[in-house]
């Protein structure tokens, strides 16, 4: 027979159990929505720099290393060439415009010079046996002129008085049409005779004129061949310092070739590379500025090369108004170049974080200073001071600017 038990009533250690573990799985459900999952890293707050996010004036400017050269280098190239015999001028020297820097020769312009002026000679002998023949072809011509203008009246006197004789018949038909025959022959060779001298007179103006013409061509060829002999002389095309001077004695030197450069000193200019990244905002004629002996001295960009090269371009810079004293040619500058209109904006300081970073994200304090955590940002413009904050800090914000590269991928960072 079976005994009927005695339910117990009340808790009991079982539901204790139960409800301990209902408890505990509330909780991790609670510590899973609510809890803070992020990966932490314990550092010291004296290893890092801690930077204040402030609200001012933001100067667009990049700071760039320029290097002093002169404001032009002309290249010094021989019109002719020659044997160097001689150098004047040694490199690092002042010179001026004209002075002769060195000496060539060439045997063979020297020989040109020889045979120009025997052909001048010929042609001036030329010229003048053919104005000789020409005056004594035109004296032959005046003689028979003057001969058949005689004939021409003895025969037209006799045709007058044979026609008088024929009409009163005291003389024969035949001798009268003889002496006319004789005038008419005597006029047209009369006639003939005046038409040649005048296209002989016009021929001689021509021939004479090209033969003229001729030998003024020939005396300015050896004008211009002598002149050739002066630029034997190399001189300088400007004057300044004589910066390469690259001959030899008794070195063959071609027509046009780079034998030399002279620095023009009346004008300096700065030149500098610049990183690529501002190639599209640097333009001629940005002001810049350059610091010497306490005093600041402004510049302007010049010029602009737009090939780029190991990550940078270069730009040369003029200055405008004063120059510093000791300006030389070598003299690196530090140069502050104006990109923008200065204005009101957020700014961190510049730190090594960015390079870990690239301006994406930043480590962020909280108010009570314990804990840092990463915080997406926006970066703007920079300067070598600051970066310009777009978004994502607010003024008085703290923030870590040194750098990340022991911080991994924690994204809190516990003081």
């Amino acid at each position: 027979m079976d005994i009927q038990r005695e339910k117990k009533s009340g808790i009991q250690k079982k539901h204790l159990l139960y409800g301990l573990i209902g408890a505990l799985a509330l909780v991790f459900i609670l510590w899973l929505v609510f809890g803070n999952h992020s990966s932490t890293m314990s550092i010291d707050k004296k290893s890092v720099t801690i930077s204040e996010v402030t609200y001012g004036i933001f100067n667009d400017y990049i700071r760039v290393s320029g290097k002093v050269e002169p404001i032009s280098v002309v290249q010094i190239s021989p019109e002719e060439g020659g044997i160097v015999m001689e150098k004047v001028a040694e490199e690092g020297t002042f010179v001026n415009k004209g002075d002769v820097i060195m000496r060539l020769s060439n045997s063979s312009l020297d020989l040109q010079i020889l045979n120009a002026e025997s052909e001048v000679a010929e042609k001036q002998n030329m010229l003048r046996n053919t104005q000789v023949t020409m005056q004594q072809d035109k004296l032959n011509n005046e003689t028979e002129k003057a001969n058949l203008d005689i004939d021409m009246t003895r025969k037209r006197r006799a045709y007058n008085q044979y026609s008088k004789l024929y009409k009163e018949k005291l003389v024969s038909r035949e001798e009268y049409l003889k002496a006319k025959e004789d005038y008419e022959l005597a006029d047209r060779k009369y006639l003939l005779i005046n038409k040649r001298l005048k296209q002989d007179s016009l021929y001689r103006y021509v021939q004479m004129d090209q033969m003229e013409d001729n030998l003024t061509n020939m005396r300015r060829n050896v004008a211009m061949i002598r002149e050739r002999k002066h630029k034997l002389e190399v001189v300088a095309p400007i004057s300044g310092e004589l910066g390469l001077l690259d001959v030899e004695l008794g070195q063959s030197v071609q027509p046009g070739q780079k034998v030399g450069q002279i620095y023009d000193q009346s004008d300096f200019k700065v030149v500098a590379e610049i990183d690529e990244h501002y190639i599209d905002r640097v333009v001629p004629g940005l002001e810049a500025y350059v610091k010497r002996q306490n005093r600041s001295y402004k510049l302007k960009v010049r010029k602009v090369y737009p090939e780029v090269k190991n990550g940078s371009f270069k730009t040369e810079f003029i200055f405008v108004g004063e120059r510093p004293d000791n300006i030389r040619t070598g003299q690196t500058y530090s140069i502050d170049l104006q990109l923008g209109e200065s204005t009101k904006s957020l700014m961190i300081p510049r730190g090594s974080f960015f390079q870990t970073t690239m301006g994406e994200w930043i480590f962020v304090l909280d108010p009570d200073g314990k804990v840092a955590y990463r915080r997406i940002i926006k970066i703007g413009r920079q300067n070598p001071t600051h970066y310009e904050v777009i978004e994502g800090l607010e003024k008085g914000e703290k923030v870590i600017t040194s750098g990340y590269e022991r911080f991994g991928t924690n994204e809190r960072l516990q003081f």
